[in-house]
């Protein structure tokens, strides 16, 4: 691919990038948020029409319209954003656009053989619960997103786009895609791999391209070069700006105070959260970390416990409605459909929590005050956008998830609940983001932290609960919050080794 190009309105994506890919090799393809490797991705996968682009395949000129042309070509993709159809099973969205059918009628049981052999390949990602007549729907986000994986490489493709598609899997999920990728590259496939997790880069890529402002600034082989020039490459500095220069605030009294939660996925959960912490939710992913954030905020029912505020007075939270009354903030792990209107546009989606705080004589909205709440978070928080009334699906990943974040700033909220905020965010907006909890935790609020990267739980920290199936189960308090405490202490609890991490027998941290 070279020359490519595509405006947004007046935002330049792309600006004459270039890839190129070998058989056979897993391709990297980097950058900050914004620089324009989603767009380039899609321009090959046919869902993006550039303005401008010359493709060659073999050394001949290909012309790719749509997805169809792609497909035609053995080009297929996978986003972080699912396109699964939930009330399809596994079988169907499989073979989802490409089903055996004769005079118009379809024909699974010509497709069986081939479902059944890709859930072998993925069968150590799904577990034996999962088969092919499983809905969609019943799966987490982690399996749903190995069988968006699965379903790609069902279509045998001779180039695979994996675009932010392991942002949400837990590592041996990682693993086990990785090694599906090798496999496919030792038959010729060539991979471009899109992950803002540079260790997942060096351990599976032998090339990287790095992007910069719709541009291709670099092209270079990964085994003589260090994670930090990558690094200096994507962000066109030295030194990638760090979250430990931003001082952690003093721990005060418990802001947020949860006993004996029980719900989906949960069982018996009780913690504090205080003033000036931030409080991580670490262990194995899928273990209730987000079903707790989920039943806090309203989303999902409790069964039992209870949920008391700093004012010392329990509160009934039934509906989110009523968690964002009380100053409570949730940023969803599913941003595209938990966390924004995504056809409605940025100022919309930044202004709809806090609204009426702006109304005039309670009742009529002023389109000024919202023009200028919108602006105030934009440049507070460095959103990159063409214009107010461009819709926000029109941004990058990082960019999205930064007017998520800014909706509930504008709240000005005591208690933020954050769902695994930095999944497929670039290294320079990621530094902001902990920035930006730490000045909340210095301003009096309690943040609750799941992530599914452990050494990001290391780093923003103050202390950590341990889960395994919808309970609490250990404690790592400050200097104990490592890396390797973290990975270890969730690997013998979920081995089974009963030995307490920290905190107390009752479960209550």
């Amino acid at each position: 691919m070279s020359g490519v190009t595509k405006h947004y309105g007046g935002v330049r994506a792309l600006d004459g990038a270039s890839l190129s890919l070998e058989a056979g090799e897993v391709h990297g393809l980097l950058g900050p948020n914004g620089s324009g490797k989603s767009t380039l991705n899609k321009v090959l996968a046919g869902t993006v029409a550039a303005d401008r682009a010359e493709i060659t395949l073999d050394g001949r000129p290909l012309a790719i319209h749509s997805p169809r042309d792609a497909h035609r070509h053995g080009i297929a993709a996978v986003y972080q954003q699912l396109s699964l159809i939930p009330d399809l099973t596994v079988a169907q969205n499989l073979t989802l656009g490409v089903e055996p059918a004769r005079a118009g009628f379809l024909r699974a049981r010509v497709s069986a053989p081939d479902v059944a052999e890709t859930l072998r390949q993925f069968a150590p990602a799904l577990g034996d619960r999962v088969t092919a007549s499983t809905p969609v729907a019943d799966l987490p986000p982690g399996e749903q997103q190995i069988v968006e994986i699965a379903k790609a490489v069902m279509r045998r493709p001779r180039i695979l786009i994996l675009d932010e598609a392991t942002a949400s899997l837990h590592r041996d999920q990682v693993s086990l895609v990785f090694d599906v990728v090798r496999r496919l590259c030792a038959a010729g496939v060539s991979v471009a791999f899109v992950s803002h997790r540079i260790d997942e880069v060096m351990q599976l890529c032998t090339r990287a391209t790095i992007l910069r402002s719709g541009r291709t600034v670099a092209s270079t082989e990964l085994a003589g070069t260090s994670e930090q020039e990558l690094v200096s490459l994507m962000i066109g500095q030295t030194r990638a700006p760090e979250a430990a220069a931003a001082p952690r605030a003093e721990k005060g009294e418990p802001r947020l105070t949860v006993t004996g939660l029980s719900g989906q996925n949960l069982n018996n959960v009780s913690l504090r959260a205080h003033r000036g912490e931030v409080l991580g939710l670490g262990g194995l992913q899928g273990q209730g970390q987000s079903e707790l954030l989920l039943t806090i905020f309203g989303a999902l029912r409790a069964r039992e416990g209870s949920i008391t505020t700093s004012s010392g007075r329990g509160a009934r939270i039934r509906h989110p409605r009523d968690a964002a009354r009380i100053g409570i903030a949730l940023v969803p792990g599913d941003r595209a459909t938990q966390g924004m209107f995504a056809q409605r546009s940025i100022q919309e989606n930044i202004s709809i929590v806090s609204l009426a705080r702006r109304l005039m004589a309670g009742v009529a909205i002023s389109a000024r005050r919202e023009r200028a709440a919108a602006a105030s978070m934009i440049d507070r928080l460095s959103i990159k956008i063409g214009r107010l009334t461009d819709p926000v699906s029109s941004l990058s990943g990082g960019n999205q998830q930064k007017v998520i974040i800014a909706k509930w700033l504008l709240n000005e909220p005591g208690i933020v609940l954050l769902d695994d905020p930095t999944k497929g965010v670039d290294v320079g907006a990621k530094a902001e983001i902990y920035a930006l909890i730490r000045k909340l935790t210095r301003n009096g609020a309690a943040v609750i932290f799941n992530s599914s990267d452990d050494r990001e739980l290391a780093e923003i920290a103050d202390r950590v609960l341990v889960m395994y199936e919808g309970s609490v189960k250990g404690e790592l308090d400050a200097e104990d919050v490592t890396y390797d405490n973290l990975v270890s202490s969730a690997l013998l609890i979920g081995m089974g080794d009963q030995h307490r991490v920290g905190g107390d027998e009752s479960g209550t941290a």
